[in-house]
C-alpha cells in the first residue's frame, strides 16, 4: 500500500566517521534548500549515534537506540564509517552500514556512475547504474541469519559462506529491469559461471527468467574479470549492471573512477519500505576534517532518496526538488566549481554552497525543470 501524501518528512542523519560530518551537512543543505524552493515544510532531521563517536558515548559502533528509532523511520541519511580503526571487539564485528541494511533488510543497492560535463572522466560520457544484491552473495557478513559467515576451525584456515538464493536473486532482478524500464533498456548480468557454476550459475540463470518477463529489454551478461575491461573501455555503452554483492561492490568503485572520481558516486539501499541514502566511497580519514572532501555523492545520494519517497508519497514536490539539486550540481561542476578531485579548488563547504544557492535560484523556474526519470532508483516495485 502506497503511503499517503504528507506535509512533512521525517529524515534520519547519521554523519559516520572521518569526512561523515562534512559531507552529511553538506548534503542537509542543499535538500534544505531544494525543499523550501518547492513548498515542502522543513524537513525534520532526526540525528542518531553511529560510528567511532558512538562507540565512545554508547559502548558500540551502533546503538541499539539507534535501529530502534530507524524501524520508525522510513528514509535517512548514512555517512561513511571508518569500522577498520575501530578498537576491538568492533573491529572484527559486522560494520556499521552493513547492520543496519541487514537489520533493515534493504535488499537493493543502486550505485549510479555518471560523468559530467568540464570534469576529468577517465570514461567521457559514462551514465550506468550498478544494480548490487545487498544480502547475500560472497560478502560473508551479509548471507547468515546469525554470525558473520566466516570462520576458522584451525588457526591456518579460514573459511566464508558465499550464498546465493533464487529469492533474492529474483528480487533484485526484478529492480534492475524495472530500472533499465526507465532508462535505456538494457540489463547486463554480471557472474563468474564458468568458475562458480553452481552460485553465480543460479544468479545468471534467475536473472535470465526474470528477464524473460520484460521482452522490451535487451539482455547481456559476463564474467566478472571481463567485466572489468569492458567498463574501461567502453562504460559508455553500458545502461544497468545487476550483480551480487561483492562483484557489485568492486565494479561499483570502478564506475565511479571511470565517471571522474569516487567523490561523486551516490548510492540508496532500499527494501519495499525503507530506504537510506550512502556515498559508495569510504570515510576518508586521511582528508578529513580538512574540508576539503567532494561532497557530489553524499548530496547525489540524498537526491536519489528524494526520489525514492516522490514514488513512494506520490508526492511530485519532492521529484521537483531533486530535479532542482541535480541540475544545480550539473551546473556548479560546468561552472568551474569543484573539488580537488575533480581538477577544481572549492572547498566541501563552498560547494555545497554554490549548489545550495543554484537551487535557491533557480526556485522561481522549479516548474520548468526537466526532472530525470519519472521512477526513483530503489526496488519500489
Amino acid at each position: 500500500m502506497t503511503p499517503q501524501r504528507t506535509d512533512t518528512y521525517r529524515l534520519g542523519l547519521l554523519a559516520g566517521d572521518g569526512i561523515g560530518p562534512e559531507i552529511v551537512p553538506a548534503a542537509v543543505q542543499c535538500v534544505d534548500a531544494a525543499a523550501r524552493a518547492v513548498g515542502i515544510d522543513p524537513i525534520e532531521w532526526v540525528e542518531l549515534p553511529l560510528g567511532r563517536a558512538a562507540i565512545d558515548t554508547h559502548g558500540t559502533p551502533v546503538p541499539a537506540e539507534t535501529l530502534a528509532a530507524l524501524d520508525g523511520l522510513e528514509a535517512w541519511l548514512l555517512g561513511p564509517h571508518d569500522s577498520v580503526s575501530y578498537p576491538e571487539p568492533h573491529r572484527s564485528q559486522l560494520n556499521p552500514s552493513g547492520t543496519i541494511r541487514k537489520h533493515a533488510g534493504l535488499f537493493a543497492n543502486i550505485r549510479p556512475a555518471k560523468s559530467f560535463a568540464g570534469s576529468k572522466a577517465v570514461v567521457p560520457g559514462t551514465d550506468l547504474v550498478i544494480v548490487r544484491e545487498n544480502t547475500e552473495g560472497f560478502y560473508a557478513d551479509r548471507n547468515t541469519y546469525a554470525g558473520t559467515g566466516e570462520f576458522m576451525p584451525t588457526p591456518d584456515v579460514a573459511i566464508a559462506h558465499g550464498i546465493i538464493t533464487r529469492a533474492a536473486t529474483e528480487k533484485i532482478a526484478e529492480a534492475a529491469f524495472e530500472l533499465a524500464l526507465q532508462r535505456r533498456k538494457h540489463v547486463t548480468i554480471v557472474h563468474k559461471a564458468n568458475v562458480l557454476m553452481l552460485t553465480t550459475g543460479l544468479f545468471r540463470d534467475v536473472c535470465r527468467e526474470v528477464g524473460a518477463r520484460y521482452p522490451e529489454v535487451t539482455v547481456d551478461d559476463f564474467h566478472i574479470d571481463a567485466m572489468t575491461v569492458h567498463l574501461v573501455r567502453r562504460a559508455h555503452e553500458f545502461d544497468v549492471i545487476v550483480t551480487e554483492n561483492m562483484f557489485g561492490d568492486i565494479l561499483s568503485d570502478l564506475s565511479g573512477e571511470l565517471a571522474g572520481s569516487l567523490g561523486i558516486a551516490p548510492s540508496v539501499n532500499s527494501s519495499l519500505t525503507q530506504a537510506m541514502a550512502q556515498a559508495a566511497h569510504g570515510s576518508a580519514p586521511d582528508i578529513a576534517g580538512r574540508d576539503i572532501a567532494n561532497p557530489i555523492a553524499m548530496i547525489l545520494s540524498a537526491t536519489m532518496l528524494l526520489e525514492w519517497l516522490a514514488a513512494r508519497h506520490d508526492d511530485d514536490r519532492l521529484m521537483r526538488a531533486a530535479g532542482l539539486i541535480r541540475t544545480a550540481v550539473d551546473d556548479t561542476v560546468a561552472s568551474g566549481t569543484a573539488t580537488g578531485d575533480l581538477g577544481g579548488t572549492a572547498s566541501t563547504s563552498a560547494f555545497a554552497a554554490a549548489v545550495a544557492s543554484a537551487v535557491e535560484a533557480s526556485a522561481v523556474e522549479a516548474s520548468a525543470v526537466d526532472v530525470p526519470g519519472a521512477r526513483p532508483l530503489s526496488a519500489q516495485e
